[in-house]
């Protein structure tokens, strides 16, 4: 017995599936209440030796953070060994949790939460000196990674909106719940699942949470009564909170003192990011300072409570339709989870699985044309054409590109012979889907795919290239339908 992950339907047809809805997680108006409650295994204990054999020895290669010398708090990714489910395993030491039946009762009490905002508590364990909570594994790093240490391009405005709606929506949730109380709010506890989506980790609402009491690492960024009391309370969180919209606002951690001397002297505009000139409007700009200010008054009882925020932060959401996968534009989302769903995958339905777009690269550019032997054979045949020939001359211009990973000038060159229309190749467009994937253009990508697949029905390369594009639009079912017929129609090739 053990967690498991949501099914995964398979009931589309082959033309329609890239104009299905998209998953109700990427909905801002879902809640995930108790509705959802059914999607979620319920809350166990673990055998340490399970939780031992899930992250390979508690291995160094699978810590993905780790907080203080004195009391370890290292949390470790896992992998369940009944199916494909990835779990976060939180390991403390008995130092930390030194009662036992208290440790218990609040995993126990936090692990009765379900909701679609919150990276759920699945159990725990306690074993001699261990204490270990498990949850759902986010794959997508934190709002702290994607905030201050973005690589390519910062997040966007809508994005920035929906991690303030939803983080609203998962302390409305638990206020609800009676679990009002959480443990140092900060950019790190907001996390992204596998659809990209941010979630509030669990594991903040366990520590010392019954008794008011709270241990900040960061003075500057602390309500003002905990340093009066050494407490906090319902409305410290909002109060946290609101440090977190300032760093949404702002792409940087600015304590709330000086951010609020500059939104009383009228100079917030030099809070927002300077990333987002030009992407946002200044009315929303105002309103989500506004709503900021709000959260950090000083005394507790004039800041507002969770239904309110969620209130005022619904009035801003752009976007609506879109995605979190396509506003985040993840180009390499984590493996699919239930893999066990889909057939034996050929390495280039894994690397579509994986959106690992360099081997997808690597493959077309080793597999060449061999793929387009019929329609290769009837333009030597008509060689001595000089339009055929500048057509041949141009696609070679294109794989040069190809090649060299200029994938702007391939599109252009590839779009040339495609336009020629002196030959059909599946290749072509497979290769110019791939040029598209990496320009973040997916729609675009899926439609080279399904392109590819008209001009070579039994060509399992073009079932996959839309599993891959499908994944970078998030929808991800549909990703793995298309994974599952590229593989069954594999298998029927190769068994002719």
């Amino acid at each position: 017995m053990g967690a498991c992950c949501s099914c995964f339907s398979f009931s589309l047809c082959g033309c329609c599936r890239f104009k299905s809805k998209l998953p109700r997680s990427s909905d801002p108006e879902n809640r995930g209440g108790e509705d959802d409650k059914l999607t979620w295994p319920c809350f166990r204990e673990y055998k340490l030796d399970e939780l031992r054999a899930a992250t390979g020895g508690f291995s160094i290669e699978n810590v993905v953070s780790e907080h203080g010398e004195k009391a370890p708090n290292v949390v470790y990714k896992g992998k369940l060994p009944d199916g494909d489910s990835l779990i976060a395993v939180k390991r403390f030491n008995k130092s930390a949790w030194p009662d036992t039946r208290q440790f218990l009762d609040e995993a126990k009490t936090v692990g009765q939460l379900r909701s679609h905002r919150l990276a759920n508590l699945l159990g725990c364990c306690y074993e001699g000196d261990e204490r270990l909570l498990i949850a759902e594994f986010m794959p997508n790093e934190t709002l702290s990674k994607h905030l201050f240490h973005w690589e390519s391009q910062p997040l966007k405005w809508a994005m920035r909106l929906r991690v303030a709606l939803y983080l609203a929506q998962a302390l409305e949730y638990c206020s609800i719940k009676g679990r009002s109380l959480y443990h140092d709010l900060n950019a790190y506890r907001v996390l992204f699942d596998k659809d990209c989506n941010p979630r509030l980790s669990c594991f903040g609402l366990m520590k010392n949470s019954r008794d008011g009491k709270s241990y900040s690492t960061n003075l500057a960024f602390t309500p003002p009564e905990y340093m009066k009391t050494g407490r906090i309370n319902a409305e410290s969180v909002i109060y946290s909170f609101g440090t977190i919209l300032l760093d949404l606002l702002s792409g940087k951690h600015i304590p709330p003192s000086h951010a609020l001397d500059l939104i009383r002297e009228k100079n917030f505009q030099m809070l927002m990011d300077s990333c987002l000139e030009g992407h946002f409007s200044i009315e929303d700009g105002t309103e989500l300072v506004r709503i900021a200010s709000r959260c950090l008054q000083y005394e507790p009882r004039d800041r507002p409570n969770p239904k309110s925020v969620v209130m005022s932060l619904n009035a801003l959401q752009k976007q609506t339709e879109v995605s979190s996968v396509v506003l985040m534009e993840i180009t390499n989302p984590p493996p699919v989870e239930n893999a066990k769903e889909v057939d034996s995958l050929s390495p280039f339905g894994e690397a579509c699985s994986r959106m690992d777009l360099t081997a997808i690269h690597e493959m077309l550019e080793k597999s060449g044309y061999k793929d387009d032997e019929g329609a290769t054979n009837e333009l030597s045949f008509q060689m001595w054409t000089s339009e055929l020939q500048e057509a041949l001359n141009g696609r070679k211009r294109a794989d040069t590109a190809f090649k060299t990973k200029d994938f702007n000038t391939a599109i252009e060159s590839y779009t040339t012979f495609i336009e020629n229309g002196s030959m059909v190749s599946p290749t072509v467009y497979a290769r110019r889907c791939l040029c598209y994937l990496m320009n973040n253009k997916a729609q675009e990508a899926l439609g080279d795919a399904m392109q590819a697949q008209v001009a070579s029905p039994d060509w399992s390369t073009a079932l996959y290239l839309q599993a891959a594009a499908l994944f970078s639009l998030g929808m991800e079912n549909d990703a793995c339908e298309m994974l599952k017929d590229g593989s069954i129609l594999e298998a029927k090739t190769k068994g002719k």
